[in-house]
């Protein structure tokens, strides 16, 4: 796992954006061979949308050929509600890039049945080759998406029922204004989802996240944080920020600082600090998993799935 520690949240958004545009243009994409990515919700993905939408509009980053996933979605709230999931990924991304529409996977929590909808989300995910970055943050119990406290470390999507601290907190943070409002219920991807993609990069900001931060990098895997599972992915990123170090020990901060430092030197050489760049200097165990993940199987153009926006 790399752990890459910035000075504040801004420069977190910052670096997370232009990991994952450097990612998408390493990569090519194409129409027969999209790039497919995964995106969740949160004020922490907020500054990383601004600037994407930045790259995008000074024509240094194109949506054309992604396929994207949006990670989870409540359960009977209309798409068009201000609070819905949609809304917020339309509203702060997709309407200002130049994301084709049916390339957009949105959970949709208002059909009858559910699971149906889960199945067919993962059906998707495969039909297009897998997810190649899984982006996003965590709430402060370590969950990813909405798989809280005490989720299956190997569960797929699925209809997750939220905690009452969850909801609480929805309450709080978010404009329903009564919890009689929020939403008990919602789709979500699943651990073994997330963990399946090929590489994931998750944005920690903030010292309200910084025990689950603690608690993924110096503890063992428990389900009841379910971030620490990304112990178990080949290739896990962290972007974080110094506040969500304050829990760290202070020879584990020096470690990973260290670390940066390290890479620093060894791609000062290079004209970019783009993953490609990066990978270069991983070790031959890190470059066979990653040539053997992709020879598994090269993504193929999605089955289109009409949407209304």
């Amino acid at each position: 796992m790399r752990v890459l520690i910035q000075d504040e949240a801004l420069a977190v958004a910052s670096h997370a954006a232009h990991y994952i545009a450097d990612r998408v243009k390493s990569f090519c994409p194409t129409e027969a061979r999209p790039f497919v990515l995964a995106l969740s919700t949160g004020a922490t993905m907020i500054p990383v949308y601004k600037e994407l939408v930045r790259l995008v509009q000074a024509g240094e980053l194109s949506f054309k050929h992604l396929v994207t996933f949006y990670v989870n979605e409540y359960v009977a709230l209309p798409e068009s509600d201000p609070q819905s999931y949609h809304s917020f990924v339309w509203t702060h991304l997709f309407k200002h890039v130049d994301i084709v529409p049916e390339n957009v996977y949105i959970l949709n929590g208002n059909v009858a049945d559910l699971g149906a909808e889960c199945r067919h989300f993962e059906e998707a995910i495969e039909r297009c080759g897998g997810i190649e970055l899984c982006v996003g943050g965590i709430g402060v119990d370590g969950n990813f998406g909405f798989n809280e406290p005490g989720s299956s470390l190997v569960s797929r999507t699925r209809v997750k029922t939220l905690a009452h601290h969850t909801i609480m907190d929805i309450m709080e943070h978010g404009g329903f204004g009564h919890v009689d409002r929020v939403p008990k219920q919602a789709l979500t991807m699943g651990v073994g989802t997330v963990l399946d993609a090929r590489e994931v990069l998750l944005v920690i900001c903030g010292e309200a996240k910084a025990i689950a931060l603690q608690k993924c990098l110096e503890e063992g895997v428990n389900h009841m944080w379910t971030v620490s599972c990304l112990q178990n992915h080949p290739r896990a990123v962290i972007v974080c920020d110094e506040d969500a170090t304050v829990e760290l020990r202070v020879k584990t901060v020096r470690y990973f600082k260290g670390m940066q430092k390290t890479m620093s030197t060894l791609v000062a050489g290079s004209s970019t600090s783009s993953p490609d760049a990066m990978q270069k200097t991983m070790s031959k165990r890190e470059r066979n998993l990653e040539q053997g993940a992709a020879a598994a199987g090269s993504p193929v153009a999605p089955s289109k799935r009409p949407r209304d926006r």
